[in-house]
This record gives C-alpha cells, sequence and structure tokens, in this order.
C-alpha cells in the first residue's frame, strides 16, 4: 500500500536515494546529506507547530508500506522570501509612443521583483521512476491540498509553484545564456548547482535590477520565456487540475513559469468535506482521503470504507475530496 505522510528525521536515507534519483536540476532536491538531515529535523519541527511561519518547511514522503521504502517526495514552504529574499522576473510591458511622429511601440520587459514574498510555496515534488504508474503520481501531488485544506491558517491566501523551464538535451538553457551567463562567467548546471539555501538569493543580488526588454534577448531566449520543461508537464498539469494558473511570473535563472492560486480557489479547499469516520459514506470511488492530525498526517487515495491506513478510531475526523 502506497500513503503519504509527514516526514521525519528518520526517513534520511530514504530522502537521500530520492535525492540521488533525482539527478541534477532540482534546486530544493540536492543529494548532501547534511542538508538534507537539516531540512528533515525542520519539517518535524515544523509539524509540531514549533517554528514561526518564515521558517516552516512541511515536507511529506510516499511511502510504499509493503516494501517498506520511501517512492516519492514533496513539500509545500509556508511563507517564502521571510528570511532571505525571494525573485523571480514579472513579465510587464512598457510603451514607447510619438504620437506627432505616429510612433507606437509596446515592448515586453522583465521586472525583478520580490512579489511572492511571505506566499506559499508548492516545491520538492519527486516521484522515483519504478512507481511512475496508476495514481501514484496524483496522490504524492495532490496530498499537498489536503494538508493546506485541513490547515488553512498555515498559509497566506496565495500559494505559488515554480515551473521548470527549458533545457536544450544538454542541460543548457537559452534563458540563462541570454542573460545570467553574461553576468557570471559559469553555465547554467553551475549556477544551478551553487542553488543551496541563500545561494539563489546571492545570485539574484548580482542580477540587473533594471528592467530587460525582451526584444534585446537572443530569438531563442524569447522562444522559452514562460515554457515548461517537457518532463515537468505531467507535473504542472495536476497542479492545474487543483486549481493554480499561469500568473506572470518566471524563473530568474531558466525562465519557467510560475503557476499560483488563491487559497480559496483550490479545489482541496473549495470541495474537500470533513466528517466523522463513521458517517463515511459507503461507496466504491476512489478519493483521496486525510485524517486530521498535523503531527501524524496521512493521506491515501482509496474507496473512502478502505480507510484502515489512516490509523484512525471510528469516532475520528477525516476529510475526503473526490480523486481526479
Amino acid at each position: 500500500m502506497l500513503l503519504v505522510r509527514a516526514a521525519k528525521a528518520a526517513d534520511l536515507e530514504g530522502v537521500h536515494a530520492l535525492a540521488l534519483a533525482a539527478g541534477p536540476g532540482m534546486t530544493t532536491l540536492k543529494a548532501d546529506r547534511a542538508a538534507l538531515a537539516a531540512r528533515l529535523a525542520l519539517a518535524e519541527a515544523s509539524f509540531r507547530q514549533a517554528l514561526s511561519p518564515a521558517e516552516c518547511d512541511y515536507v511529506f514522503v510516499l511511502e510504499d508500506t509493503v516494501q517498506g521504502r520511501l517512492a516519492g517526495i514533496a513539500a509545500i514552504k509556508s511563507a517564502v522570501g521571510l528570511d532571505e529574499p525571494f525573485y523571480n522576473y514579472r513579465i510587464g510591458a512598457l510603451v514607447h509612443s510619438a504620437p506627432s511622429v505616429g510612433v507606437y511601440h509596446r515592448h515586453e520587459v522583465l521586472y525583478m521583483t520580490h512579489d511572492l514574498t511571505g506566499c506559499a510555496e508548492l516545491c520538492s515534488l519527486f516521484l522515483h521512476p519504478a512507481y511512475r504508474s496508476g495514481s501514484n503520481g496524483r496522490l504524492l501531488s495532490k496530498s499537498r491540498f489536503m494538508f493546506i485544506a485541513q490547515f488553512p491558517h498555515l498559509f497566506t491566501q496565495t500559494v505559488f509553484a515554480e515551473m521548470r523551464g527549458f533545457q536544450q538535451p544538454d542541460g543548457s538553457s537559452p534563458f540563462w545564456e541570454a542573460i545570467g551567463r553574461k553576468f557570471f562567467q559559469m553555465d547554467f548546471q553551475r549556477a544551478d548547482d551553487l542553488c543551496q539555501p541563500g545561494g539563489k538569493s546571492y545570485i539574484a543580488e548580482l542580477m540587473p535590477r533594471y528592467p530587460i526588454y525582451t526584444s534585446f534577448l537572443s530569438e531563442a531566449a524569447r522562444a522559452v520565456i514562460g515554457v515548461t520543461h517537457a518532463d515537468t508537464l505531467p507535473a504542472r498539469r495536476l497542479l492545474e487540475q487543483e486549481g493554480l494558473c499561469a500568473s506572470s511570473y518566471i524563473d530568474i535563472f531558466d525562465g519557467g513559469p510560475v503557476l499560483h492560486a488563491q487559497l480559496r480557489d483550490l479545489r482541496a479547499v473549495r470541495d474537500s468535506v470533513a466528517l466523522r469516520l463513521g458517517d463515511a459514506p459507503p461507496g466504491a470511488s476512489l478519493s483521496l482521503i486525510c485524517n486530521t492530525d498535523m503531527a501524524g498526517f496521512r493521506v491515501m487515495a482509496a474507496p473512502v470504507a478502505d480507510q484502515h491506513a489512516l490509523q484512525c478510531t471510528t469516532d475520528c475526523t477525516i476529510r475526503v475530496l473526490g480523486m481526479v
């Protein structure tokens, strides 16, 4: 059986194995044992409600209870940018007009912003290739929304997710080549490797602060602004099913899109229902079912009648949402 649960420090070996399987390219899931151990300790403290919102990092693992191994990981950072700056480019417009000579030009412009400061970030989603079948990916990704629906007071009204941007087969990024490399003599993969906590903000501090006219960029760079990496498209579709949509923000490194939503518009917040386990209607349809214990949070995808893995008694409250 597969279930999603709150991560704990004892998951280090399994999480490290997942980070190794993920390989390069996931900024928030580097295969650094010390960093992963610190993050899991932070996650445990977050679930115990022992930290301020600026520090909370809710990490979830997908556990194969039969094989005794971890099959995936996902996380929610409750509020970004409160301890170090969080950067994005916002796509905007500037109009240059001279009516007397009949000239009017509307230019697309990139503005570096901190607009998402304080918002909750969905991140670190990775499902081991051996488990990419059935409803496993949906369970892992959507479990986070069940947590938000159960504990909305932990988050501000906006949630977002940065999508991995387009890369060439060799791992290079046309967007990075057009902007980032001009200010740092390093390739995209090297810059990405530096993105440990604090690293990305350090690089962003050295990026140009003035608006960037996209017409000055190469055609290849312009073509990938806001384009999602092919490998990330399935994850994007899952987020869109839950209510997230494209925004005017992109990643400062690879130009990947940022999806966002208001909490009230998330499907789980809007449509999930809380009920006593003993009152749960029988049925064979697949649902997302979670308990209401923060420290022992668990989510599974099953008919409501098959909820025994949540470790609830018949008078416990559960939350249920139909699976799509």
